[in-house]
């Protein structure tokens, strides 16, 4: 059973920076491509950023990449978003999760809120 421990969430200013770190376990990390999603208040939850056992990442749009690097170290079962340039609207409740995944318990997620 996959369990995730999302951290380092909290309050930034506009243009601020963020490392968000993820742990799983219950899963074969290496081999599970993972994604960082987020929840916005009011809407639905939507797919940021992705990256495979080897490394290739993927973003949900070019913008996104700009600003955000997901990473993973599969040694120690983290995947990792760094998040920079931050503005009001990336605030949000972030997961991540093995894309491929069904079925599965999702985290509980880290608090992104950027404001002054």
């Amino acid at each position: 059973q996959v369990q995730l421990v999302e951290s380092g969430g909290g309050l930034v200013q506009p243009g601020g920076s963020l490392r968000l770190s993820c742990a799983a376990s219950g899963i074969i990390f290496s081999i599970n491509v993972m994604g960082w999603y987020r929840q916005a208040p009011g809407k639905q939850r939507e797919l940021v950023a992705s990256i495979t056992g080897r490394g290739k990442t993927n973003y949900a749009d070019s913008l996104l990449k700009e600003r955000f690097t997901i990473s993973r170290d599969n040694a120690k079962s983290t995947v990792y978003l760094q998040m920079t340039n931050l503005k009001p609207e990336d605030t949000a409740v972030y997961y991540c999760y093995p894309v491929n995944l069904i079925g599965g318990e999702w985290g509980q997620g880290t608090q992104v809120i950027v404001s002054y």
